[in-house]
C-alpha cells in the first residue's frame, strides 16, 4: 500500500515546562471529546515547553481549546504520513520534496507496529501548496 499523506492543522499551545503538565492537558482535551491523530512536545527555553497537538478534527479542538482556556496560536500547517513499514519508506517521501526542491523543516518518523509507519512532517508557510502538491497530500 502506498502512503497515505494528508495536510492537517496543527496548534502550537506554550506551557509551564513542568512535571505532568502535558499529562494534564492531554487528559483534558480527551475528556472534551478530542481525538488526536499526533501529538508532541519539547523544551523551548525560558521554562516553557512547546505541545504540538495535531487533532482529527481542528474545528473541536479549537471548541475544546476555548472552554479549557488554553491559549492556542492560530493553526499551522503539518503533512501526516501513514504507510506500510519497509526499509526506506521515509526516505523515499523525503526524496519527492527534494526532488522538487523542497526543504523540510523538522521530521519525526517512527515506526507505528504491524508492519505500519507513521511520519509528520514540517515546511516553511510558504511552501505548503508545493509540498502537497509533491507529496500528493490531500
Amino acid at each position: 500500500m502506498a502512503e497515505s499523506i494528508r495536510r492537517m492543522d496543527y496548534f502550537v499551545v506554550s506551557v509551564a515546562n513542568k512535571r505532568g503538565e502535558g499529562a494534564r492537558l492531554l487528559q483534558a482535551l480527551a475528556a472534551e471529546g478530542v481525538n488526536l491523530l499526533a501529538f508532541t512536545g519539547f523544551p523551548s527555553g525560558s521554562g516553557k515547553a512547546q505541545l504540538d497537538f495535531v487533532p482529527e478534527n481542528a474545528a473541536t479542538f479549537r471548541a475544546a481549546a476555548e472552554r479549557l482556556k488554553l491559549k492556542a496560536r492560530a493553526p499551522k500547517t503539518v503533512f501526516l504520513v501513514q504507510g506500510d513499514d519497509r526499509p526506506g519508506a521515509i526516505g523515499a517521501v523525503l526524496k519527492r520534496l527534494a526532488d522538487a526542491k523542497i526543504s523540510v523543516t523538522a521530521v519525526d518518523a517512527a515506526s507505528a507496529g504491524n508492519g505500519r509507519y507513521s511520519a509528520m512532517l514540517w515546511v516553511k508557510p510558504k511552501d505548503v501548496d508545493q509540498a502537497a502538491a509533491a507529496l500528493g497530500a490531500s
